[in-house]
């Protein structure tokens, strides 16, 4: 069966937002093929089923943080209103207030899309976890290499220009920079 939406479609337009995966509402909207305002009133008209984890409305600073992120072309992609973004609880719950045959369909791709992100953020904690445990038990035969990678993933300290000379036996530095 081929997928309604690819799902790097999808991939892409989950944010990272608060601390959370979510979705906005212009997106989800496309992505379901209904109108953002249509989205908006089916949520409103069912709030009970929208708690603060599930959705949260973006401020205005938020948005115009999308923009200069690139995320959004302008703040007018939202039309009139800030947009609703949905955690994985809140898409899963937004197919059943809209009740079509696509959004139940594109909904099962979006939370799969949910799914396989988080295995993958597992497996990266995981391999973090196990490159801790080698570095403990290892740490002595392989110091040498672990300092290395240390350094290679360090940034570089901006290094000052000293300007130096000799009086009466010491030497005295001086610090180059505006006069």
């Amino acid at each position: 069966m081929k997928a309604l939406v690819p799902i790097e479609v999808i991939e892409r337009k989950i944010l990272l937002i608060h601390g959370e995966k979510v979705m906005l509402s212009p997106h989800l909207a496309e992505l379901y093929g209904v109108e953002t305002r249509t989205l908006n009133q089916a949520v409103k008209r069912n709030s009970e089923r929208f708690p603060e984890d599930f959705m949260f409305q973006l401020t205005a600073d938020e948005a115009e943080w999308l923009v200069s992120q690139n995320v959004i072309p302008h703040r007018k992609h939202f039309g009139g209103s800030l947009p609703y973004a949905f955690t994985e609880q809140g898409v899963a719950m937004l197919s059943s207030v809209l009740n079509s045959k696509r959004a139940v369909e594109v909904n099962i791709m979006v939370v799969r899309t949910f799914v396989k992100l988080r295995k993958m953020i597992a497996t990266h904690k995981d391999l973090s976890r196990k490159l801790a445990e080698l570095e403990k038990k290892y740490d002595g035969q392989f110091k040498v290499v672990f300092n290395a990678l240390r350094q290679l993933m360090a940034e570089p300290e901006p290094k000052e220009k000293r300007i130096g000379f000799i009086k009466e036996s010491k030497a005295v530095y001086r610090t180059s920079g505006k006069r």
